[in-house]
This record gives structure tokens, sequence and C-alpha cells, in this order.
């Protein structure tokens, strides 16, 4: 999906408002962690969650893959293709399994390649990601942590922004359904801002000129969900902003933080697109396709015989011309008096 415009927070675009709205959180350091870190998940990763009303928990779609439906995967996908090439090139044994293999057979070629990309360092990138998220989450819960070399800029970055800014966080990892769209998920916080609440994301990536509306969609579908706790199936609301996201980017390995306001209001305008596709792509084949057979066209005697005025009589002739007989002429006379006798009836 096209990026969306990003605002960077800056002391001046921070305007104190009312207090925060009824029902926000000032909570003490050890109950940061928001309800639903551990849901209960079937075997395809999907949340499941006890309806509304009660009863059997039933399966929600995980948020990043309903608004991931809309995602450009291309640039993704070369970047794997790269990093498999580089993989298999520093791995003679992947080489020769590879050539070993049937063409056929794709789970033992899929292995390979897997193998080559991480390799690479395909899923590097993940993992530091990862752990920064949880050394944040630490750091926002008020800890102090030990010095962590080469990473300690981005963590020394993230606590000296989101101070300078006013960013203070008031809920870590909270799980919220969306009960109409059957939307479950986790965000990162919510953050504190001159006395609003916004959700807020952290991202780790080197950059963010891609993804950036699917960012907005997935923040979006968050700030208007319930809080969700697993143990009862109760729903509270958030009590957030439903217009605006706070989105922080540390890039990792940088010793940078840039903080951006994410315009949500847009980002849920997209959101009915995206249930959109996900409805398009659950046709199935026969909705499409039926079995081949030759159109049949009515003969122009018995359009005759099933006409129901004049008017249609003549269509009938002027669509048939080039073949009209005689017979047909009689026909359609016929047929023309038994409507002209029943009209003068009625």
């Amino acid at each position: 999906m096209t990026s969306l415009s990003l605002t960077p927070i800056t002391p001046a675009t921070i305007t104190p408002s009312a207090p925060a709205p009824s029902g926000s959180l000032l909570v003490p350091i050890s109950d940061k962690t928001g309800p639903g870190k551990d849901i209960e998940r079937d075997r395809w990763g999907r949340p499941l969650i006890i309806p509304p009303h009660g009863g059997k928990p039933v399966p929600y779609t995980r948020c990043t893959t309903f608004v991931g439906s809309l995602d450009d995967k291309e640039n993704l996908m070369k970047w794997k293709a790269r990093m498999t090439a580089i993989g298999m090139a520093q791995r003679d044994d992947l080489v020769l399994q590879a050539r070993a293999a049937d063409p056929d057979d794709k789970k033992t070629l899929g292995r390979v390649a897997e193998a080559a990309a991480e390799h690479a360092g395909a899923s590097q990138r993940a993992t530091i990601g990862t752990e920064l998220h949880a050394l944040t989450e630490r750091l926002d819960r008020g800890e102090t942590l030990p010095d962590m070399g080469k990473w300690q800029p981005d963590l020394d970055a993230y606590q000296d922004t989101t101070r300078r800014l006013g960013l203070v966080s008031e809920e870590i990892e909270t799980f919220v359904v969306n009960d109409e769209l059957q939307i479950g998920g986790t965000f990162d916080r919510v953050y504190n801002v001159g006395g609003q609440r916004y959700i807020g994301d952290l991202k780790t990536g080197s950059s963010l000129d891609w993804g950036t509306g699917t960012f907005a969609m997935q923040l979006a579908v968050y700030a208007n969900s319930l809080r969700y706790h697993a143990e009862t199936g109760a729903r509270d609301n958030l009590n957030v902003r439903t217009d605006l996201a706070v989105l922080v980017h540390l890039p990792a390995g940088t010793g940078r933080c840039d903080v951006y306001w994410l315009d949500i209001e847009r980002g849920w305008a997209s959101v009915s697109l995206a249930a959109a596709v996900r409805e398009f792509r659950k046709l199935k084949r026969d909705t499409w396709l039926r079995p081949f057979q030759p159109l049949i066209t009515p003969s122009p005697r018995t359009l005759i015989d099933k006409a129901t005025s004049v008017d249609e009589l003549n269509t009938i002739w002027f669509d048939h011309q080039s073949t009209w007989t005689p017979d047909l002429t009689a026909a359609a006379a016929a047929k023309k008096t038994q409507l002209t006798q029943k009209e003068a009836s009625l």
C-alpha cells in the first residue's frame, strides 16, 4: 500500500488539552502490561475470542493479517530472493541439496531456499527488532538496564526523545478486539501526550518509505477496538484518540529516534477496502466458472408466440428481418390479431 504522510512530532506540535478522557489509566509501573498477553490461539495462530454475549471461543483474524491484504509485497519478495541468492553462493552444501532434489519436490527445495536466506541473515533484522522492542518496554516500565553495548545508543535515543517530547507510556502490549470485523491484536503502547491518550507503535526497520498506509490501518483498527480480558471475555474502552496515533521510528543500529503523528482517521477509511479484498479472495473457482454449453437463442417463432404486445412483435421483426420468412409474417399477423382482440376486451 502506498505511503501516507507522516508529520514529525516536535514540542511545538503538542498542544496540552483538556484532561485525559474519563477512564484513562495512570497506572503503577508494574501494571502497565495490558490484558491478553497469553491469549489462547488455534493451530493457525488466530486468537480464540469469547463472543461478546458469551459462548465457545471463536477464531478472530489477526490484525496484521487483515490489514496485510492491501500490502504490496513486491519489494519484500525481491529482498528475500536476494538473500536466498547470497546464502546459496556461500553454502556449497545447499547448492548440492538443490541439485539432488527432484524439481517437483517443493518441500525439499523450499527448505533449501529458507536455509539459504537464513544463512544470509534474513531473520536477523526481525530478531534485533524484537529484542529492541523488549528493551524499550523495560525502559518504559521504569527498569534500569545494564549497558547494552552497540545497542545502547538506540536505547538512549529512544528514552531521550520520548522524554523530550513528553510521551508518557501508560499501557504496554495491550490486546484488543474489534467484534464487528472479528479482528484481534496486540499493540505496542498507549502514550499520553499533552493530556490525551494515543495508540503508539514502535518500528525498528531502516526506513518508513514503505508500509505506512498499512501501519495507519493497523493502528486505526486498534484505536477502534476494545480492550479484551481473556479470562472472562470482558471488554472495556481504551479511551484513545481515533484520528491520530504516535509512530516511533527507532532504526536499529543508528542511535536515532524520530517520532511522528500518523493519520489513522484516513487509515480507518481504508479498512473497508481491506475487508472487500479479503471477501474477494474467499471466492472459489466455481463462483466464476461453469461448464461450457452452447448458448441457445430462442427462434423468432418462439419469440412471436411469447410476445405480449404489438410493440414487442415489431421489435422481433426488426431484430430478425434479414432472415424473415412468409411463415413468420403469417404467425406475427395472427399473434397481432390475438393481442388486439384481447386488448379490446379489457
